[in-house]
């Protein structure tokens, strides 16, 4: 169960990650289809109609596929993302 929520704590740091991606101009062009197709995939009527299925691919499938993107995305070619400190926002004016 620990697995799982961890999982899902890097899954919150990845979809950051492809968020702020997509908003930059030497992103991968397969990356804006990438996140429609797991949005449909992530919302798709199929989890209605078979609960325990849907909570399967909510649960285990979808953050999998999000860290699985968030690699792939990083090695294109874009340097690895890390966010800044707040020391490194703060700006010396003498």
């Amino acid at each position: 169960m620990r697995r799982l929520f961890r999982l899902w704590r890097f899954a919150g740091s990845d979809i950051k990650f492809l968020f702020s991606m997509v908003r930059r101009p030497d992103r991968p062009r397969w990356l804006i289809p990438a996140l429609v197709a797991l949005a449909v995939f992530g919302l798709e009527p199929f989890n209605f109609a078979i609960p325990v299925i849907g909570a399967v691919d909510d649960f285990l499938i979808l953050p999998l596929l999000i860290r699985a993107l968030a690699v792939m995305a990083s090695r294109g070619g874009v340097e690895q993302f890390t966010p800044r400190t707040r020391d490194e926002r703060v700006v010396s004016v003498q």
